[in-house]
């Protein structure tokens, strides 16, 4: 049974301290431009576990994530779920233009979406080129992520895949705070271990093994199941097989 939305009225953020505003597809937008989404904008809140939106469902709404994390997912014409992409805070739900949702979007963690009413948010863009211009910025950066990732399923090995799927959201959580992903870092894996296994196409006893092994090379360093501490992050992307920019070596 799928749990009921939560629409939030008073604890979200304004848009001047919103914690994505500078990489969401609102990131251009000017003062005049943003008081315009204001007048067609709520949030809805979800709880960890819970589905946002259903493969096939008509969507009156298209949304930025503020905090948390989902999966996409596509299930199989045999039962069988494949997690198909992560979406991170800033990520972009739904396409103008499109009536129907492609996948299934299941919170991972508690989450908290900026949401936009579907219909006056097209005639916005349309009004507002900062918008669409932002929007196909993040569209063919999310092109670029399937791409890499495909080349990362068919040529990485076990322990790259781990190491790189740490990489990603080392990255994505250094980008949000708009710091440079270097040295140190501190991060909350969203995903359990069987949710890493769908998504890299291991099994969760590879995936348990590789953690271990990187946990004991020193690699990494686990504070329960999903805090996660990388002492050196150059280190990290060596054992992904990445050069420093985060793509495959060659």
């Amino acid at each position: 049974m799928q749990m009921t939305l939560h629409d939030v009225p008073l604890s979200a953020p304004s848009c001047g301290n919103c914690p994505i505003r500078h990489k969401a597809v609102c990131a251009r937008c000017e003062a005049d431009e943003l008081a315009s989404l204001d007048q067609i904008k709520f949030y809805r809140s979800f709880e960890a576990g819970q589905t946002l939106i259903w493969s096939g469902d008509r969507m009156d709404f298209v949304a930025s994530v503020v905090t948390g994390v989902a999966t996409l997912s596509q299930v199989m014409e045999d039962g069988r779920t494949q997690t198909v992409g992560l979406l991170f805070p800033s990520d972009f739900v739904g396409r103008p233009g499109r009536d129907t949702a492609p996948y299934n979007v299941v919170a991972t963690t508690d989450l908290l979406m900026c949401c936009f009413r579907k219909k006056p948010f097209e005639e916005l863009m349309v009004k507002t080129p900062h918008i669409g211009q932002r929007l196909l910025e993040m569209t063919l950066d999310e092109l670029d992520v399937a791409r890499e990732w495909m080349l990362l399923l068919g040529r990485k090995t076990a322990r790259e895949k781990i190491a790189s799927l740490l990489a990603i959201v080392a990255r994505r959580d250094a980008g949000l705070k708009m710091k440079a992903p270097q040295g140190k870092i501190v991060v909350d894996l969203p995903l359990t271990r069987e949710a890493m296994a769908d998504y890299l196409g291991l099994t969760l006893e590879t995936v348990s093994r590789q953690i271990s092994a990187l946990k004991r090379d020193g690699v990494i360093e686990l504070e329960g199941k999903r805090h996660v501490v990388i002492p050196d992050f150059d280190r990290l992307v060596e054992e992904a097989g990445d050069d420093s920019d985060g793509g495959i070596v060659g």
